[in-house]
């Protein structure tokens, strides 16, 4: 039986949760570590290696070398991991200055400048991103089902249909007005960026009514292009489906709701590092 093992840097558990959600690897796998479940010191050898969390704290980076070493696969799982996630919120100066300044924290790990994602410390095999990725995701990474195929975009898996008798002139916030049930969610008025953003999670939040935010980062597309290209590609899409001014539908996708997942379109490029390649990426 294989071996893997989870490994937990700064982050949420989400990841973790999802990933016991999933039954199908009981049988296939032994899981020997993940600090969540499993009571164990370190990280053995193992066939796999799930790194969750982003690289935090210098405890975060002398854990993560350790345990790359021992791994024969290593697949960075979720956004926190790929791109920094939540805990990319203390990039901010402000928040950065106001931990550093802290001078008598005690028993504490020691908070590194900012914080990087996995691939910027070891070499990563696989990406898995999502906030977080779905159990069946983690089945796929875990298995390589042949059967397994990943939407291009969560649009293609969504489902909804596109009217063209319905031209909103202004954006609806995420949680006003009612949804109806079958169209298009652009036509509603409601900012989805799900043409953009990386298929596989089988539209689980733009099929009950909820806009895709972007958790599963650029598809394809745009996964080697920089943010500007993601950028004037969906007011394109606006721009087609929408009588909305584009000067509204760019202030609310810089706005800060978005801002957790949305830095990603610009983290796979242009940022001093050569494009993670997409084969890599489920």
């Amino acid at each position: 039986m294989r071996q893997f093992a989870v490994l937990q840097l700064s982050g949420c558990a989400g990841c973790e949760v999802s990933l016991l959600n999933a039954e199908a690897w009981v049988d296939r796998y032994k899981l020997v570590y993940m600090p969540l479940v499993i009571s164990a010191y370190d990280v053995p050898e193992v066939d796999v290696l799930l790194v969750s969390g982003g690289v935090r704290t210098d405890e975060d980076l002398y854990n993560l070398r350790r345990a790359a070493r021992r791994a024969r696969q290593l697949v960075a799982v979720g956004t926190c991991a790929i791109s920094g996630g939540v805990a990319n919120l203390g990039d901010r100066d402000e928040v950065r200055e106001l931990f550093l300044a802290e001078a008598e924290r005690r028993h504490l790990p020691r908070l590194l400048p900012r914080i990087r994602p996995v691939d910027a410390v070891v070499t990563v095999d696989r990406y898995l991103p999502g906030c977080p990725p779905t159990p069946e995701l983690f089945m796929a990474v875990l298995f390589t089902p042949t059967d397994f195929k990943v939407g291009k975009t969560v649009c293609r898996e969504c489902g909804r249909k596109k009217r063209r008798d319905m031209r909103p002139t202004h954006l609806i916030g995420f949680e006003q007005g009612e949804v109806l049930p079958d169209v298009c969610l652009i036509n509603q008025g409601y900012l989805c960026v799900g043409s953009s953003t990386r298929g596989g999670c089988r539209a689980l939040c733009t099929r009950p009514g909820h806009p895709c935010v972007g958790c599963r980062g650029p598809s394809d597309t745009f996964i080697d292009k920089l943010s500007s290209e993601w950028f004037t590609s969906i007011q394109r899409v606006f721009a087609a489906m929408t009588d909305i001014p584009a000067e509204e539908i760019e202030t609310a996708l810089r706005s800060p709701q978005l801002a957790l997942f949305l830095f990603q379109f610009s983290d796979y490029a242009g940022t001093g590092r050569p494009p993670r390649p997409k084969e890599k990426v489920l």
